[in-house]
């Protein structure tokens, strides 16, 4: 099988590798994994552990259970049909281009203003006197496009793993240093809800690592080089891998919550502005240099959501062109980083955004785009199962009744979650 131009040439071989020599090839799991870890989520896992110490350490690991089936199916029906998401939904009536064509330009509007502060927020902090937050946002939104029109996949992924290092190693190494509670860590697996802690609990299940580049590890499955069905056990361990990771990661942060500030009765401001807190929590108690390390590590958590979400998501959008335009969808993924509408989408992403980022309000934007995240989540849970269980995927590929028990509460959840956010916007 030819590589797609521009691809991972190492991993398109005819035949899946076997043993120790698949796991040379783990990649797009966790660019979709870390891509989906952004500042906010960072805020709602630190808060639920300086609210609830470690009661709510197995209701993140749920979290973790839910993305990988999400990402699983994805990925799972890009693999079996040789098709794209896109072109699934497409199947499904018009009514869904109509959905996600609306959806995606709205969100893409918001999210970019988002990703470019929560992106400048640590750097602005690390060097107050260089430039202004706003002009931090703006570098580091063309910075993002660059990056992604000038390279593709392989060194969009090699960068990625890069920056998931950065954000692992601080991230665990601060929650030894804060020296958890082993007893009262493994305590919190057992499912408990405390009074007042039910939209904690169900944002820890689906807001950490969940947004609609879910959608997009298919397109990144593709991009690596594997298109058919032979390359399926190599993605789900792909998938499991980086989500086991992300899992660890969520809980380094619960501890850091549960342990700095759960005893001292700290709270954090909402959005990014909640990091910057926690860094000044870590200066008086551990110094400036680990706070300055810390912000590092923030740096290259929200650096990594928006270079993802430059790729991936200016790929939905491409394919959600080209499959209007009615054009051959015989090329699954290929050609797509190269296209008009790509390009369309990248600057979409980066040039009408800066004008919400003068309003001079990031952390109202970070906290706008969780709100608004929430409508895509049902709808890519729902339709994947639709998608799954109809003769659209061949029937050795349909999901199982584990499959469809995971989409299922994942549709529910995300479902309680929107109307939630909703309720909030209301308020």
């Amino acid at each position: 099988m030819p590589a797609e131009k521009g691809g991972d040439t190492h991993s398109s071989a005819t035949r899946p590798p076997s043993g120790l020599a698949r796991w040379r090839l783990i990649g797009p799991g966790i660019v979709v994994a870390v891509t989906g870890v952004g500042a906010g989520d960072l805020v709602a896992t630190l808060v639920a552990g300086s609210r609830f110490g470690y009661t709510l350490l197995w209701a993140a690991i749920i979290g973790c259970v839910v993305k990988i089936a999400l990402a699983e199916a994805a990925g799972r029906y890009h693999l079996a049909t040789g098709k794209t998401i896109l072109e699934g939904w497409r199947s499904l009536g018009r009514w869904t281009s109509w959905y996600f064509g609306i959806y995606i330009l709205l969100w893409g509007f918001v999210y970019g203003a988002t990703a470019m502060s929560a992106t400048a927020l640590p750097l602005a902090a690390l060097f107050p006197d260089v430039m202004p937050l706003w002009a931090w946002g703006v570098l580091m939104g063309v910075f993002g496009a660059a990056f992604v029109l000038f390279n593709r996949y392989a060194v969009f992924e090699t960068v990625m793993k890069l920056l998931v290092g950065v954000m692992f190693v601080i991230v665990v190494g601060l929650s030894v240093l804060v020296a958890p509670s082993l007893g009262e860590l493994i305590g919190g697996l057992a499912p408990r809800l405390p009074e007042g802690a039910g939209i904690y609990t169900l944002g820890l299940i689906g807001g950490v690592g969940g947004t609609i580049t879910l959608a997009a590890y298919g397109y990144w499955v593709n991009a690596k080089g594997w298109r058919t069905p032979e390359w399926m056990s190599m993605m789900r361990l792909d998938n499991i891998a980086a989500y086991i990771l992300t899992g660890i990661f969520v809980i380094a942060m619960l501890i850091v919550g549960a342990e700095l500030l759960y005893s001292a009765q700290i709270a954090l401001a909402g959005g990014g502005r909640g990091l910057l807190d926690l860094g000044d929590v870590l200066a008086q108690r551990f110094g400036a240099p680990i706070a300055a390390i810390f912000l590092l590590g923030f740096f290259a958590t929200t650096l990594s959501s928006l270079l993802g979400v430059w790729q991936g998501v200016s790929l939905l959008f491409a394919d959600f062109v080209r499959n209007l335009s009615g054009s051959a969808m015989s090329e699954g993924t290929s050609g797509l980083e190269a296209s008009p509408a790509f390009r369309f989408y990248v600057f979409w992403l980066t040039v009408p955004p800066i004008a919400l980022l003068l309003l001079g309000r990031p952390f109202a934007l970070i906290i706008a785009y969780g709100a608004f995240g929430a409508f895509f989540m049902p709808f890519l849970a729902l339709t994947l199962m639709w998608l799954l269980n109809s003769a659209r995927t061949p029937a050795a590929w349909r999901s199982g009744w584990l499959s469809n028990a995971l989409l299922g509460l994942a549709a529910a959840l995300f479902v309680v979650l929107c109307i939630n956010e909703l309720g909030s916007l209301m308020s």
